[in-house]
């Protein structure tokens, strides 16, 4: 079925107004690399239509994830133009922004901008302003496209209902401020048999995006523009720390850390996740993808009985704001094929085929997916409904500079600090200073 209404869409450009040549690159041949993942699976399902609508020939190479980060790394730095790719699965964090900076990704941006390059069907407009902000790269004063987002991870609450009825008389918080209180209500009345929340906690950079939508979640519609995000105000001499709206996302991070187990601080999305599909925990805010899999009557104990929300409320707009993580397609510097490359980007991400692809991850970036029956109905409706309604105000988690993990942990140490007793204010003001001289050094 994927396949056929592949073929139909397009057959449809070919013969409309735009006439847009998918045969342009026909009798060549081109190499994806890409690691197994659930978008992986969704490509092998239709390559081999890509292949009859465009004549180009495909060399899917896929491996482990731990490998393939190992080998995408030697496949960009290849000399010369014979690389061993020409299509990659892209990162859309630091990874991708410290390829860019060392020259080793191309520009899409002169693809998308040729209307015999890039159909004028494919609207990438479709996409959330947000969710182009990490694929796009300061290119001599002008922001140019260097990714195409293929799957998203956006930061909601998941909640069990059976706790949530037993113990919050089926009141879903809607603040924040309602939301720790609960959270405390919970561990308290079920005398920590049940936690609160269940929350990354373990001192590592990684847990920045969570935190990232959390914060944003208390800054509102405040600036976060690339490549500075929520951390700085407009230039790197400017941290914003301090800002009293990010120490508070920071303390409502550490509160729900309070509101977990004894053990939180060693738990990173593992154990968090799995705590709370367990039944062991009332709350739980990460990643919008662990809903397909809370889902699953065959795996977890939880399915049937989750609940989806945004991030309860905090911020003087009434308005829920997030943050997201992403992989995207990306053309390597030294690719052979570019221009095939492209088309292999652009059918993949199309309306038509994203939706298709994204039945088997729950990640699709394109907004028209979650409003296309089909795709929706492959999945929770109320999981459906929440990530559509946190897509249009979900930013994105990168922040665009060398070295930026080594920020991250610190951000993580002022959480921790809190955690143990700091109050938000002097945690704050430390991690700000320290901000002030790591970015003098």
């Amino acid at each position: 079925m994927a396949a056929a209404a592949s073929f139909i869409a397009i057959s449809g450009w070919a013969t409309g107004a735009s006439a847009f040549d998918w045969q342009q690159f026909d009798g060549e041949e081109i190499t994806v690399m890409m690691p197994e993942h659930p978008v992986t699976d969704g490509v092998r399902t239709l390559v081999d239509q890509f292949q009859a609508d465009t004549g180009i020939t495909v060399n899917l190479q896929t491996m482990a994830e731990d490998l393939y980060f190992d080998r995408m790394e030697v496949a960009l730095r290849g000399e010369g133009n014979n690389s061993v790719m020409d299509v990659y699965f892209l990162p859309m964090d630091s990874t991708a922004y410290t390829q860019f900076t060392n020259g080793l990704v191309h520009s899409l941006q002169g693809f998308i901008d040729d209307p015999d390059m890039t159909s004028a069907d494919y609207d990438i407009a479709d996409i959330p302003a947000g969710f182009l902000d990490s694929t796009k790269y300061d290119v001599d004063g002008t922001w140019e496209f260097h990714g195409i987002p293929a799957s998203f991870e956006t930061y909601i609450l998941f909640y069990n209902k059976d706790i949530v009825d037993e113990y919050l008389d089926g009141q879903v918080p809607e603040t924040m401020a309602e939301l720790l209180e609960a959270a405390r209500t919970v561990k308290e009345s079920s005398d920590g048999r049940i936690a609160g929340a269940a929350m990354r906690g373990i001192r590592s950079d990684t847990l920045i995006d969570t935190i990232t939508g959390i914060v944003n979640n208390s800054v509102g519609a405040g600036t976060r523009e690339a490549p500075y995000n929520v951390w700085f105000d407009g230039n790197w001499d400017s941290p914003r720390l301090d800002n009293p709206d990010i120490a508070r996302g920071l303390s409502n991070y550490a509160e729900l850390m309070k509101a977990g187990p004894v053990n939180i601080q060693a738990m990173d999305w593992p154990d968090a996740s799995q705590l709370f599909q367990a039944g062991g925990a009332a709350f739980f805010i990460d990643a919008s993808l662990f809903g397909p899999g809370f889902e699953n009557p065959d795996e977890s104990p939880i399915a049937g009985k989750t609940g989806y929300a945004v991030i309860p409320i905090d911020n003087d707009e009434g308005e829920p704001y997030t943050a997201h993580w992403q992989w995207g397609y990306g053309i390597p510097a030294n690719a052979s094929n570019p221009g095939a490359g492209w088309y292999f980007i652009q059918y993949m991400t199309n309306k038509d085929n994203e939706p298709e692809i994204g039945k088997l991850h729950g990640g699709a970036p394109r907004l028209s997916s979650w409003e296309n029956a089909d795709y929706a109905g492959a999945f929770n409706p109320d999981y459906v409904a929440t990530v559509f309604e946190a897509m249009p105000n979900s930013q994105t988690s990168v922040v665009q500079r060398a070295g930026w993990s080594e920020f991250a942990l610190r951000i993580v140490d002022a959480i921790q600090a809190m955690y143990g007793g700091e109050t938000p204010d002097a945690a704050a003001a430390a991690a700000q200073e320290d901000f002030m001289e790591m970015v003098a050094n």
